[in-house]
């Protein structure tokens, strides 16, 4: 039995879209040399972006326990990607870096995005591209997600 995918809910439609996406995003980065990348590593990057940062406040962040965060920093520590270092006024709190290699992992995820994101406009036309990106920020502002995105608030498991 055939699915017409015209015929799919929009919920469906962007649900299977995100995951064919993820999962063409992932398979490009592990192409790359980081094969034990995983999406879930995402979401402690998007809060190192920028800087350092305390285990507590990027369990806070992500609303998520701070034992969740120290599992996937242990693990990222273990492939190279992050570093831990005791605080500096408190040394039971552990603050968080990208290391070189983290660095290039987030460079290389940005710039396959961006390849991924050309080939969609070239099959779907620039205009329609475009259309597409804006509804689904629309669609984004329509489901309350949007402060949290903007803020990098969004924890595992929600778009």
């Amino acid at each position: 039995m055939s699915v017409d995918l015209r015929d799919l809910d929009v919920v469906v439609s962007a649900q299977l879209l995100g995951r064919a996406l993820e999962r063409e995003t992932l398979a490009r980065l592990q192409a790359r040399g980081h094969r034990q990348a995983r999406s879930h590593h995402g979401y402690v990057f998007q809060h190192l972006v920028d800087g350092p940062m305390a285990i507590g406040r990027i369990a806070d962040r992500m609303d998520v326990s701070q034992q969740a965060v120290s599992k996937t920093v242990a693990e990222l520590e273990r492939l190279g990607y992050v570093r831990r270092r005791p605080g500096r006024d408190d040394r039971r709190v552990r603050i968080v870096a990208l290391t070189a290699k983290g660095r290039r992992v987030v460079d290389d995820a940005r710039e396959i995005r961006a390849q991924i994101s050309a080939e969609l406009a070239a099959g779907l036309g620039e205009r329609r591209a475009e259309r597409l990106r804006r509804l689904l920020a629309d669609g984004l502002v329509a489901v309350g997600a949007a402060p949290a995105i903007r803020e990098r608030r969004v924890p595992p498991g929600e778009a």
